[in-house]
């Protein structure tokens, strides 16, 4: 037993011999130019006074379009119910001036004689730019 440890002492020295020298004498080691693959890490340009202005701005003017969207809308909106609003109060009134037009008619009260209306653009009269004078209070 003794005499196979020698053996495989032997052969496993031998066989480190062997890998010591074959590394020795790898592909490689009598190169005398070496690559490298460098990463370069590059921090991006800082923009300029001028860049970071015009960014502000053009953001500016976003925000305030925006803005002007939303008021245009809601205007739109009040008015479209303002509009609604005097339709129906046109519509009232009508059926108030139809109602007292019943009324009077029932009553027999004569009809008013008709008055211009103020409102009116007036006509040039013929004595020249005397005014017409407002019809008597009733």
């Amino acid at each position: 037993m003794t005499g196979n440890r020698g053996i495989h002492r032997i052969a496993g020295v031998i066989a480190i011999c062997l890998i010591v020298v074959s590394l020795s004498t790898s592909t490689g080691r009598d190169r005398k130019v070496y690559e490298i693959d460098a990463q370069v890490y590059s921090v991006p340009t800082a923009p300029s006074d001028a860049a970071r202005a015009i960014n502000a701005y053009e953001r500016l003017m976003e925000r305030h379009m925006d803005l002007t969207e939303r008021n245009l809308t809601n205007l739109a909106a009040n008015l479209n119910g303002l509009g609604e609003m005097f339709d129906h109060i046109d519509a009232r009134l009508t059926q108030m001036d139809q109602r007292l037009a019943r009324i009077e008619r029932h009553l027999g009260v004569p009809l008013a004689p008709a008055r211009p209306d103020p409102n009116a653009p007036s006509s040039p009269s013929p004595q020249g730019s005397l005014a017409t004078p407002p019809p008597p209070p009733r």
